[in-house]
């Protein structure tokens, strides 16, 4: 596993009301909620990312409204007309 390290000033802790592991967790999850909504990774690799569950990642995904099916509108048409 690859480590990633990088500067925070230390406000940003109280700011956030979070402790140093809450923040890089919650970053983590962020970054993959993100990645998944832009259609950059699958939800189970977002959900990897995030070092969740899939179950637990769903539930953060509602938490954060952000669509736990990520369809086009055109990809909904073609599947519906059979193309």
């Amino acid at each position: 596993m690859t480590t990633i390290t990088f500067d925070v000033d230390p406000s940003a802790f109280s700011a956030l009301r979070l402790s140093p592991a809450e923040f890089a967790r919650e970053m983590r999850v962020a970054a993959a909620v993100q990645w998944y909504a832009q259609g950059t990774v699958s939800q189970g690799k977002a959900a990897e990312l995030a070092g969740l569950a899939r179950a637990d990642f769903l539930d953060e995904l509602h938490r954060r409204q952000v669509p736990a099916c990520q369809v086009t509108v055109e990809e909904l048409a073609d599947e519906i007309s059979g193309v």
